[in-house]
């Protein structure tokens, strides 16, 4: 991300737009680059940062990040939902299922991120449960590779998105969870920030940004299509 201090700037002709990890943002700046050549187009990974901190502290001038994240004094546009899935080792008890479901993981242990906003921590870790019960406390994790280490040594399972299937690591499975919301993915820019260049990559996006096709691929012994 950008450094300390680090402002984007609200001039036209100049654009940052930063993106959550597990979401690819290059058709719409590609897209934004076709129509306006002389514009400079900049992206930034956001890490684990919080998506409207970065907006309201002018990091970035747009996001595109999965709620929830707080979003007052936000412009927020919804985008696509995604299936969730559990990770969970390849010997697993539940690795063959062809899909889960909260009771299934009731006494799972899910990781944490240290100072998540509390919606985005209860949305990941499915809390509260149907019973009232939080969610077994697993490990805290600081980095995405954090967790698939934690699924690996059987400390915990995870809830992740299905787009993950692909890059975690050979061994461990995507098992789809049924029962339970998806994942949005959205972008948000500032309420305030009526530049045209924002405008049009929030055109952009609306019409490149999808769902990655490989949701369209066999996972944990089911087929999941974006459609």
């Amino acid at each position: 991300m950008a450094g300390p201090g680090a402002r984007a700037t609200a001039a036209p002709g100049r654009l940052t737009v930063g993106y959550s990890g597990g979401l690819i943002v290059t058709p719409a700046t590609s897209a934004l680059r076709r129509r306006r050549p002389e514009a400079e187009v900049r992206t930034v990974h956001l890490g684990w940062c919080r998506p409207a901190e970065g907006l309201l502290d002018r990091q970035v001038d747009a996001v595109v990040a999965r709620l929830p994240f707080p979003d007052d004094g936000l412009r927020v546009t919804h985008l696509y939902d995604e299936p969730r899935a559990v990770v969970v080792r390849r010997d697993h008890r539940l690795a063959a299922r062809p899909f889960l479901t909260l009771e299934d993981i009731a006494d799972e242990p899910l990781p944490w991120v240290p100072g998540t906003d509390p919606a985005c921590a209860a949305f990941w870790r499915l809390e509260p449960r149907p019973d009232g019960r939080p969610a077994p406390k697993g490990p805290a994790m600081n980095a995405l590779d954090d967790t698939w280490e934690f699924v690996a040594a059987g400390d915990a399972v995870a809830v992740t998105f299905l787009s993950h299937a692909q890059t975690v690591r050979p061994d461990l499975t995507l098992v789809p969870l049924r029962g339970v919301e998806p994942s949005h993915v959205v972008l948000a820019t500032r309420a305030d920030d009526n530049e045209p260049l924002v405008s049009e990559f929030r055109r952009c996006a609306v019409t490149h940004l999808a769902p990655s096709d490989r949701l369209d691929q066999p996972i944990g012994g089911a087929r999941y299509s974006s459609a």
